[in-house]
């Protein structure tokens, strides 16, 4: 059974900054793209990250410059990493892995369970 689980996230002030982990067990993703995604309260889920199994990245406008995705093949592991975080950053944070590259949610097989962001001001 396939599953991912994301940790790292927090109650963090404005300017902070965070590591949030999405460890994958139950398969070797090779070849697969990790995303990460966040949901803020009302709010549809949205893009924030992606990278493919050799390392390209894809970052949306409002993260760009700020937020850093990696990942660990041998261990099975990504990463985001959030610096400069702002009160609009505030969502639950998933990670997800797929079989192409896309910035759309429905796009990916598996999800993790989600951690929660909160940046205060």
């Amino acid at each position: 059974q396939v599953q991912l689980v994301e940790s790292g996230g927090g109650l963090v002030q404005a300017g902070d900054s965070v590591r949030l982990s999405c460890a994958a067990f139950g398969r070797t993703f090779i070849n697969y793209y990790m995303g990460w995604f966040r949901q803020a309260p009302g709010k549809e889920r949205e893009f924030v990250a992606l990278i493919s199994w050799t390392g390209t990245t894809l970052y949306a406008d409002s993260v760009k410059g700020r937020f850093t995705i990696s990942r660990d093949n041998a261990k099975n592991t990504g990463y985001l990493q959030m610096n400069t975080l702002k009160p609009e950053d505030t969502a639950v944070y998933y990670c997800a892995v797929g079989g192409i590259s896309s910035t759309r949610g429905n796009e990916y097989d598996y999800w993790g369970q989600g951690t929660q962001v909160t940046v205060s001001s």
